[in-house]
């Protein structure tokens, strides 16, 4: 990408969006493009014809998506599976259509195997059945790698696909109805110490094991990419190590400053067991991630307690 170049960030407002725009900032890019979803609905196919019509865009972030931990997963199936198909299919057709020269579509690790050998390489991709409670997310985004592909082989685009692992970090969800596990962590510890609670409940065994990715980190291996990589094969992007949720619990007790007891409710799913990906493919291109789990969340317990006092 040149620094004048007509770059289009999808999805700007989200955790991973927003860290991507900010990178892109930092780097110097000038011509960065972007909608709120009120502004433009990616839903919309006329809307989304119209935008890239106008906006004669060169390279497409897709970093837009319907997204949710295991509850919101659960309970919206439906808008989960419609909603991604319709965002990721809008926006790819159209940066065809109308010239794009490259674009990068954000998958997750989710699309794999709910018993994928560990870590997960990218060829384990439809080697075996999906974890349930996020089956539909999970095949709206193997359709948009194959799109992707698809498109490369019949029409000659350069799109390519990146499947971050578990993401964390700036302007994350943290309603405890449907975000991920890390944020819903900090903020049930966080209200805890506040009201002085002698136990904070924690979901499942704690016993699954997850890998977790700041998204900085991520952004700079969006931007790496988009400079660098061209081919069909999907790219992981993740640090390479995982972590129980137990010990993440003890992690974010620790950072928050709870002196409570943690506790976990076994009615509640565990969901995938372990779930460490494969990073040799993008460290052989020459990326690798930098920021620690523990500074990481450090500095996103630092900026949710700032924004708790503005809100107060």
């Amino acid at each position: 990408m040149e620094l004048n170049s007509k770059i289009y960030v999808a999805g700007h407002k989200g955790l991973v969006g927003s860290a991507i725009l900010r990178a892109l900032q930092e780097q110097g890019y000038s011509q960065l493009v972007y909608r709120t979803s009120s502004e433009l609905d990616l839903r919309d196919k006329a809307a989304v014809d119209e935008f890239f019509a106008q906006e004669e865009i060169d390279y497409v972030f897709l970093a837009a998506a319907k997204v949710g931990g295991i509850v919101a997963n659960h309970e919206y199936p439906a808008d989960f599976i419609r909603d991604n198909l319709q965002i990721q299919t809008n926006v790819i057709d159209a940066a065809y259509r109308y010239g794009a020269r490259k674009l990068l579509f954000l998958g997750s690790t989710c699309i794999y195997p709910k018993l994928s050998p560990q870590p997960i390489k990218e060829e384990y991709l439809l080697t075996g059945e999906l974890e349930k409670t996020n089956e539909p997310y999970a095949i709206a985004k193997i359709a948009g790698i194959t799109m992707c592909q698809s498109y490369n082989r019949q029409y000659g685009t350069r799109f390519i696909s990146a499947m971050p692992t578990n993401m964390y970090g700036p302007n994350d969800n943290f309603d405890l109805h449907t975000s991920h596990v890390l944020p819903a962590l900090l903020r049930k510890f966080h209200e805890a110490k506040e009201q002085g609670l002698p136990s904070v409940e924690v979901w499942g065994t704690g016993s699954p094991r997850r890998e977790f990715l700041h998204s900085d980190d991520l952004a700079d291996a969006c931007l790496f990419l988009m400079n660098h990589y061209e081919g069909d094969e999907i790219v992981n992007i993740g640090v390479g190590e995982d972590i129980s949720i137990r010990e993440l619990a003890e992690l974010v007790s620790r950072i928050v400053g709870y002196q409570g007891q943690i506790e976990f409710n076994t009615s509640y799913p565990d969901g995938t067991p372990r779930k460490l990906v494969d990073v040799s493919r993008i460290h052989a291109l020459g990326w690798a991630a930098r920021i620690s789990l523990e500074e990481g969340i450090t500095s996103v317990y630092d900026a949710y307690q700032k924004e708790a006092l503005v809100q107060n």
